[in-house]
């Protein structure tokens, strides 16, 4: 299985977005300061999750979320 996740900083409530096949381990690797772009604002925490069967789904869905549908998507479900 494949994850499509959004993280929150509990720094400074700033969002995350990505996707992994073991959503544990990818946190805690956002927390151990082991992906550079999180590491100034540690800690993460899970704030949404999405289970897919396929990387390439999980893919096209963190990039819809990036894009200014998915945000617009996000903020009218109350998920961001």
């Amino acid at each position: 299985m494949y994850y499509t996740y959004i993280l929150i900083s509990e720094l400074d409530g700033r969002h995350y977005y990505g996707h992994t096949s073991n959503l544990a381990k990818r946190v805690r690797a956002h927390n151990q300061g082991k992906v550079r772009y999180t590491k100034a604002r540690r800690p993460w925490r899970v704030l949404y999750q999405e289970e897919f069967e396929s990387k390439s789904l999980a893919y096209k869905r963190e990039l819809f979320f990036k894009s200014i549908e998915g945000y617009k998507y996000l903020k009218q479900k109350g998920i961001i």
